[in-house]
C-alpha cells in the first residue's frame, strides 16, 4: 500500500493509499499515534478510499509537545479539514476513543459522508465526573486545587471540566457507525445508547468487547466490522 509522510502546517500527518477522490481523517485517542491507522487504511483501500491519519500533542512524533486539551486540538483538527476540502472531493471520519469527542467538536458543521466510531468519549464531563469519583474528588476541591493529579494517570483540571461542561455535543449530522465494547469502563451504556439514538447511529455491541480493543477476539471483531462497515451507510 502506498504510503506518504508529510506536514500540514507544523503537524506530522501520513497519507494511505493510492490517489483517490474520497479519504478518511483518522483521529487516535490517548496513547495513540498516526499510524495506528495502516490497520483501518488496508481495508479502506480495497474499497477506493485514501486514509490521512495525523499525530496530536504529545503523540507520536509529538511527544515532546503540550496540549493534548480541546482547545488546542479542535483548533488543529479544523485546519487539518480544511486541507482535506481542497484536496479531496468526498470524506470520511475514523475516530478512536477522545479522538472522537474531539472530532464531534471540531467537525460538526462538515459534510461528511460517513463517520467510523470505536469506543467513543461522547460526554466528557460525564467522564471527567466518573475519574473525580475514582480519586475521591470533589468538584469543590478541585475548583480550589486547579490541577490533581490521580493514582489511576489521570491529571483531573478545573479548567477541562469547566471546557467540558460547556461544549456538549448538541450537533452531528454526520451518518454514524459506532463498535461499542459492553465491558468499556469509561463510557456508559446509556450514555452510548443515548447518543446512538438522538443522532441515528448504526450501534454495534460486542460482548465481553472493552475501551480497549486489543486481545485477538477483539481485533478479529473490529477488522470485521470495519469490513462491513466502510462504506456502507
Amino acid at each position: 500500500m502506498e504510503k506518504k509522510n508529510f506536514n500540514i502546517g507544523n503537524i506530522p500527518a501520513v497519507l494511505y493509499g493510492r490517489s483517490a477522490e474520497k479519504v478518511f481523517l483518522f483521529v487516535h485517542g490517548q496513547s495513540g499515534n498516526k499510524e495506528e491507522a495502516e490497520q483501518f487504511a488496508a481495508v479502506a483501500a480495497e474499497k477506493g478510499w485514501q486514509v490521512l491519519s495525523i499525530d496530536l500533542p504529545e503523540h507520536g512524533e509529538r511527544k515532546a509537545e503540550s496540549g493534548f486539551v480541546p482547545w488546542i486540538v479542535v483548533p488543529e483538527l479544523q485546519l487539518v479539514w480544511q486541507y482535506i476540502e481542497t484536496h479531496w472531493q468526498r470524506f470520511g471520519l475514523r475516530g478512536n476513543s477522545i479522538g472522537v469527542w474531539f472530532s464531534l467538536l471540531a467537525l460538526r458543521d462538515k459534510e461528511i459522508e460517513q463517520s467510523l466510531f470505536v469506543s467513543p468519549i461522547l460526554d466528557m464531563e460525564q467522564l471527567i465526573r466518573k475519574m473525580m469519583r475514582w480519586a475521591d474528588v470533589s468538584e469543590e476541591q478541585l475548583e480550589t486545587e486547579k490541577i490533581i493529579q490521580t493514582d489511576f494517570g489521570q491529571e483531573l483540571s478545573w479548567e477541562y471540566l469547566t471546557f467540558a461542561r460547556q461544549n456538549q455535543i448538541n450537533k452531528w449530522k454526520s451518518p454514524s457507525a459506532i463498535l461499542y465494547g459492553d465491558q468499556d469502563n469509561l463510557t456508559d451504556h446509556e450514555t452510548i445508547t443515548a447518543f446512538s439514538l438522538k443522532f441515528q447511529c448504526d450501534l454495534t455491541v460486542m460482548e465481553d468487547g472493552e475501551h480497549w480493543f486489543h486481545t485477538m477476539d477483539q481485533l478479529i471483531f473490529l477488522t470485521n466490522w470495519l469490513k462491513e462497515s466502510v462504506g456502507n451507510k
